[in-house]
């Protein structure tokens, strides 16, 4: 969430400098200015104010920013789903591509070098969607149930559902299937719902759960 920075007797600020901590913009006034400094989340209400003299350091930074997001998740408690869900769930933490840092590669269609930014945002929505499906695999709501049944109640925690094993043949669809297959089959049967569109939102994120949850599985396709 951007930081904006206002004086508490006008919205202009003067002899600012400015540095980008973690995505955040925090800026610092010089030591001529002698006024407080309110510094304002992008909510337009959360803020804290500073004494003339800082923040300084990159750290300092950090720490304003701390507390105006201690005060903005004390006021949006549902903010926190994500961190709530994966704690609850168990959810595997994705890899860490902190390594590619300064190469190049593909973004968004076009070559480019890889920025630190570019790693925190891979990894947040993707453990974002992961924690998406897990609120899925653990709502019969969400999957439509008719009888109240959810996912986690034979699967805990997406355990033994294998989706490394496919694509394999399933005997009860007679045929090879995919792992959204075999979603959908237990959707229509245990769930006891209408099948899933099979590249709707909450396939995407039960595929995105299930396949998390086994990482460091080698890969053994057709395995029964």
């Amino acid at each position: 969430m951007k930081l904006s920075i206002l004086s508490t007797k006008s919205a202009v600020v003067l002899g600012v400098l400015t540095a980008v901590v973690g995505g955040a913009v925090v800026s610092t006034r010089d030591s001529a200015s002698a006024e407080p400094v309110t510094v304002m989340l992008c909510d337009g209400e959360t803020q804290v104010t500073l004494n003339a003299n800082g923040p300084v350091t990159a750290d300092d930074g950090r720490e304003v920013a701390a507390k105006l997001m201690a005060e903005w998740l004390a006021k949006n408690p549902q903010a926190q789903w994500e961190k709530d869900v994966r704690e609850r769930h168990r959810l595997v933490e994705s890899h860490d591509n902190s390594t590619l840092v300064g190469q190049q590669s593909v973004q968004e269609g076009t070559w480019s070098t890889v920025t630190a930014l570019d790693v925190v945002t891979w990894k947040r929505e993707t453990e974002k969607l992961v924690a998406e499906g897990a609120l899925v695999f653990h709502d019969g709501k969400r999957l439509g149930s008719t009888v109240a049944v959810s996912c986690d109640m034979c699967h805990p925690d997406a355990s033994n559902t294998h989706p490394e094993t496919y694509p394999k043949f399933q005997s009860q669809l007679g045929r090879v299937a995919l792992l959204r297959d075999m979603i959908n089959w237990c959707v229509e049967h245990p769930v006891r719902g209408k099948p899933l569109a099979v590249d709707g939102p909450e396939m995407r994120a039960l595929e995105a759960y299930i396949t998390a949850q086994r990482k460091g599985v080698p890969l053994d396709y057709g395995k029964r």
